[in-house]
């Protein structure tokens, strides 16, 4: 496929995504007697609200028409109740397939420079991270480690942070509320894999996340998008116990997309004093999983990402 007919495709994916999400009722039209088989609106019900002929609206859904004027975009934004990132990535996506954006992001790197390895031992006893643009953890410090219990059992170019959110056992009982965490992941991996969305590392990993959890499927297909720079997260922690730690987000300059991802809490807290509990334990590598749980590792860990470092 060239890739105008692929930018076109993915603004028309979003467009049709997004449609699925509006009801009727929410833009005031009638429901009307008997079953709907679409789900949210028709497309004639979209096109009417934009002011835009059947036709054309199909077409640009189907990636046929890959020009649409700012006028038009702005009025599909308004009826589809588009808000921030949601109705940002609209006009991104838009300009991407009429080519008024003509490069793509730079390939990520999974190199991370000495420079910003020793920020992350500067900010100790923070715990803090890298992870590419795709949330593959890169690198950490040791607190950071000890964050994310049992991602490091895995193979270094399989340490995913979506990927461990839904595969990993740990992962799945380590966020508090997971269903809230793993929603945002899935729409932060969403709005930054939109401008490439055929990059093979991120084929690669929604192919086996689709695969084998039906809840980054239902996720994933809802198109929701939200980048993320910065909030808040509650964790029930094996070893050091509940805590709600705040978290701030840096984009690394030149890397394809890195980024540094820094944790704190409240001076005096007993967030404060579990989280600093991470960076004072016994620095040895974690042992090996036993038993069920070594299992379900491996088990998870099988048919992996495609090994890129």
């Amino acid at each position: 496929m060239a890739v105008a007919d692929a930018r076109g495709t993915e603004l028309g994916r979003y467009l049709k995504a997004r449609r699925a999400q509006v009801r009727p009722e929410d833009v005031g039209l009638p429901v009307g007697a008997g079953l709907r088989r679409t789900p949210g609106l028709r497309r004639e019900e979209l096109a009417a609200l934009a002011g835009v002929s059947v036709d054309y609206y199909i077409r640009l859904e189907r990636g046929r028409e890959t020009n649409p004027s700012a006028a038009v975009v702005d009025a599909l934004g308004r009826a589809l109740r588009l808000r921030g990132d949601a109705y940002e990535r609209l006009h991104e996506l838009a300009e991407l397939a009429s080519g008024r954006i003509g490069e793509l992001p730079a390939a990520s790197d999974h190199t991370v420079r000495d420079s910003v390895l020793r920020m992350l031992e500067s900010v100790r006893p923070l715990p803090a991270y890298v992870v590419s643009r795709y949330n593959r953890v890169l690198a950490a410090n040791p607190s950071g480690r000890r964050l994310l219990p049992g991602l490091w059992d895995w193979p270094q170019d399989q340490r995913n942070l979506t990927r461990y959110l839904f595969l990993h056992p740990v992962g799945r009982t380590l966020y508090e509320p997971w269903e809230e965490t793993v929603a945002l992941s899935v729409a932060h991996l969403r709005a930054v894999a939109g401008a490439d969305p055929d990059d093979p590392e991120l084929t690669t990993l929604v192919g086996e996340l689709v695969l084998k959890s039906p809840e980054f499927a239902r996720l994933w297909e809802r198109y929701d998008v939200c980048e993320r720079g910065g909030g808040q997260k509650s964790f029930r922690h094996p070893k050091v116990g509940p805590m709600t730690l705040t978290y701030e987000v840096m984009r690394l300059a030149r890397t394809g997309g890195q980024r540094m991802v820094v944790y704190q809490a409240a001076p005096g807290t007993p967030d404060e004093t579990a989280m600093l509990r991470l960076d004072s334990a016994d620095t040895r590598p974690e042992p090996a999983p036993s038993g069920a749980l070594a299992g379900q590792v491996r088990r998870a860990g099988a048919g992996g990402l495609a090994r890129r470092q």
